[in-house]
């Protein structure tokens, strides 16, 4: 095992600083796709919106994160991390503020689109950003908080969307789209004044901006002459769709997926979905709450077992315990609520392995040159599955019923267990160069197991 002055730096104030700034985005994100579904059921009647129209103002984000995601990683590893720290929260704010005044369901598609072009932007960015900064001890559960983090804002729409609906007012939901603004607006004061990364200056042949930044970042000891080359120094774009880096892309799409499919279209419309389950009014919004609660819980315990029991059986268990919950669920719609509710519990618990995952393995297994073009495809190309999912959620409700639908949840959530049993390697106590390397890491994969 290789040290280096960054992957082995003890934790200091600069760390947890970015840290906390840096998940500003994905906290953005559960504000953004969850804020909707407490709207929806205000401006859906008003504007007598069809079960295809509902589902293209829920999928209208995700599409945008498709997006936005990919692009925001080319451009991340073309012009730095620094520079669009900042800029896509201010998006953000901008297109929130205007969905306040939106007049049409075709505007405010348009506008949750950009909006979540912004918040997909914002993924490989501050990722590439905390990944390329932080000790290896600690990079696993830094960046398995972005998810606890999503799971915040998530909680936190929901309170504010409850709180506008208990107002009465009938543009209260104008005010629970445009309330996204607030908190953008604190996390770009917060972002303003930090630094690019070394690793991606170094990539760019910029070594004296780099070693000023490692200077002041870590010492006045420390130079870029102390950090190991990293195995492909000319690594493009393209390789990210063919050798080693391509099977890597493919596992990380595949159980990036299947993960967010069955959220996504849980979080989108879990009033309705929890109504069908026969959980009705008031039950059916607390179930919501609490729902999204468990997630958190379930992200913070994945977050402390991530380095004590590794990544590849961390995401394997929780694909095979949150598979079986749903299968339950589908199985028996009509169990008794506590029953129902206690499998919902399960579900969101032991699926927060595979959360948080999403952003520690895309990080770790690719080189700074492409590493947030790597996390922005990923994320882009996980999206094309969430946006359909969540779009024929209504449609499966109304057309197929609560059952089959949490069937077809089920499914694809086992199909991740498979995937990751036979293509998901172990990255634990890996320094970042050596997690990047294509021979380090074929041959630290364990023989298929769960254990």
């Amino acid at each position: 095992m290789t040290t280096n002055p960054l992957d082995d730096a003890p934790l200091s104030r600069f760390h947890k600083k970015l840290a906390v700034f840096s998940s500003g985005g994905p906290f953005l994100d559960g504000f953004v796709l969850s804020i909707i579904g407490v709207a929806m059921a205000q401006f859906a009647d008003q504007w007598g919106l069809s079960s295809i129209e509902q589902g293209l103002v829920g999928a209208s984000s995700l599409v945008g994160i498709l997006l936005g995601a990919y692009a925001g990683g080319w451009l991340t590893d073309k012009f730095g991390r620094e520079i669009l720290f900042t800029i896509d929260l201010i998006a953000i704010i901008v297109f929130s503020v205007a969905q306040f005044f939106v007049q049409d369901v075709v505007w405010l598609i348009i506008l949750r689109l950009l909006i979540g072009m912004a918040v997909g932007a914002d993924y490989p960015i501050a990722t590439s950003l905390l990944t390329e900064f932080t000790p290896r001890k600690y990079r696993g559960p830094f960046l398995g908080a972005f998810v606890a983090m999503w799971f915040v804002g998530a909680a936190a729409a929901y309170v504010v969307g409850e709180v506008l609906a208990r107002t009465g007012h009938e543009d209260a939901w104008r005010w629970m789209l445009a309330s996204a603004a607030v908190p953008a607006i604190l996390i770009v004061v917060a972002r303003v004044g930090t630094p690019e990364s070394p690793r991606w200056l170094i990539s760019k042949g910029r070594n004296d901006e780099a070693n000023e930044v490692l200077r002041k970042v870590f010492g006045p000891g420390v130079s870029i002459a102390d950090l190991p080359q990293e195995e492909d120094s000319n690594v493009s774009v393209k390789d990210l769709l063919r050798s080693g880096y391509g099977k890597r892309m493919a596992f990380i799409t595949l159980f990036w997926t299947c993960s967010i499919v069955p959220l996504f279209a849980v979080y989108a419309f879990a009033p309705t979905i929890l109504a069908a389950l026969e959980l009705e009014g008031d039950a059916a919004h607390f179930g919501s709450a609490v729902i999204t609660i468990l997630f958190l819980v379930g992200c913070v315990v994945a977050l402390l077992l991530v380095n004590r029991m590794g990544r590849r059986p961390l995401l394997i268990h929780s694909f095979l315990w949150s598979g079986i919950a749903l299968l339950i669920l589908g199985l028996f719609p009509g169990a008794p609520s506590m029953i129902i509710m206690a499998l919902f519990a399960v579900y969101a618990v032991v699926i927060g392995g595979s959360q948080i995952l999403q952003w520690v393995y895309p990080n770790e297994l690719f080189p700074t040159e492409i590493r947030g073009s790597a996390v922005g495809m990923a994320s882009s190309l996980s999206r094309i599955g969430a946006a359909i999912g969540t779009f024929l959620v209504p449609l499966s409700l109304t057309g197929i019923g609560i059952g089959p639908t949490m069937l077809i949840a089920a499914a694809i959530t086992l199909i991740g267990a498979v995937l990751s049993q036979f293509m998901a390697p172990e990255t634990r106590g890996m320094s970042l160069t050596e997690c990047a390397a294509l021979t380090t890491t074929r041959s630290a994969l364990p023989t298929p197991s769960v254990v």
